[in-house]
């Protein structure tokens, strides 16, 4: 462990964690507030750039120009509130998101709860955001960001699932002329139905109805009658697929001339918790963090090695170690969530040096 890594674990993270009565919530919402009034500072943001130590690692992924490989998942930065603070600590592209359609306010609280021992969490946020359009004006006015930037789009709670591809469509038409990439989450177990939406005919009929639209949507925003490359659109995928489940899925994206895939979100399963913290890991919701690295390379590694969709790995990663473990297992690029908040930013730059290194 780094020296920064110490400091960090041992005086910042403490202070962090117990802003707020030690509520995971609040003090994820305080931690954004600052790097809001940092994001908005140009001044601030040239600061912590130059505080962290640059180690790029470009590569072009689905035709986008990455220039370093770590990015950060969706789910820290749901309305992208902070959008210009994230490239400045180091990362390579940020994935704003989930949104959906209509604004809504999420599952009740408390609805986050951390497992320190197990460097874990649960979650049942469920998809709690402003809304796409509400995250369409805030992007308007942020402007570029430096990095590329993802949107995930999820389906709103009010909406039947049978009438979850306009309610996609609703989404991505709002968001579209702001992305580098689109990310659709049909994965994630804390909105009623949605995971259902990975099963083959139901996908089929999403994507199909998505990758139409982008392309639509690429030729209504070109001049002189020339189309412009429709903008990747990528599925996100749940560790808790068996794997004739995933083959199909990947048949489906194959078909539908889907750019690539993120590999995991978060699992209904609990192995690897440490005995301690069992009780609070049967809190409903998805689980993130160490113990899930182990599977999400798993699946990374079984995604790659049946078909050549490139992918996003996240899950689990907690050291730089992990990080080049799923870049062996076939990932073209990493994301970073629960390792972040764990290990902050020494984790970044310690995984951007490893890769860098190689």
């Amino acid at each position: 462990m780094t020296l920064g890594a110490m400091a960090y674990r041992r005086a910042v993270r403490p202070v962090l964690f117990r802003m707020g009565k030690g509520d995971p919530e609040t003090v994820h919402h305080r931690t954004l507030r600052r790097l809001q009034t940092v994001s908005r500072s140009s001044l601030a943001v040239r600061a912590l750039g130059a505080i962290q130590r640059r180690h790029p690692s470009p590569r072009t992924v689905f035709g986008v120009d990455f220039p370093s490989v770590v990015g950060l998942a969706a789910g820290m930065d749901k309305d992208g509130v902070a959008l210009k603070a994230w490239p400045a600590m180091g990362f390579g592209h940020v994935e704003v998101g989930t949104v959906t359609a209509h604004a809504q306010p999420g599952n009740p609280r408390p609805r986050l709860f951390r497992l320190p021992a197990s460097e874990a969490i649960v979650n049942r946020m469920g998809f709690n955001n402003a809304g796409a359009e509400a995250l369409a004006g805030r992007l308007a006015l942020t402007g570029r960001i430096g990095v590329p930037l993802g949107i995930s789009l999820g389906k709103s709670k009010i909406t039947s699932v049978d009438a979850a591809v306009g309610d996609y469509l609703t989404s991505l038409r709002a968001v579209y002329p702001y992305a580098d990439y689109i990310a659709v989450n049909v994965s994630s177990p804390n909105t009623p139905g949605l995971r259902t939406l990975q099963d083959r005919a139901p996908l089929d009929e999403l994507l199909a109805a998505l990758t139409t639209e982008a392309g639509s949507l690429a030729w209504a925003g070109g001049s002189g009658g020339r189309q412009q490359s429709p903008v990747p659109v990528l599925v996100k995928i749940a560790p808790d697929l068996t794997d004739q489940a995933i083959g199909d899925l990947l048949e489906v994206c194959v078909d539908r001339g889907i750019a690539g895939l993120i590999a995991t979100n978060t699992t209904l399963s609990r192995a690897g918790i440490v005995p301690a913290e069992q009780a609070k890991a049967a809190e409903a919701g998805g689980l993130s963090g160490r113990p899930l690295h182990a599977r999400s390379v798993e699946v990374v590694r079984f995604v790659t090695d049946r078909c050549d969709l490139p992918v996003i790995g996240v899950g689990g990663i907690a050291c730089a170690a992990d990080g080049l473990r799923m870049l062996d297992a076939g990932a073209s690029l990493l994301q970073l969530y629960t390792g972040f908040i764990y290990g902050g930013p020494p984790l970044l730059t310690s995984l951007n040096k490893a890769i860098a290194a190689r």
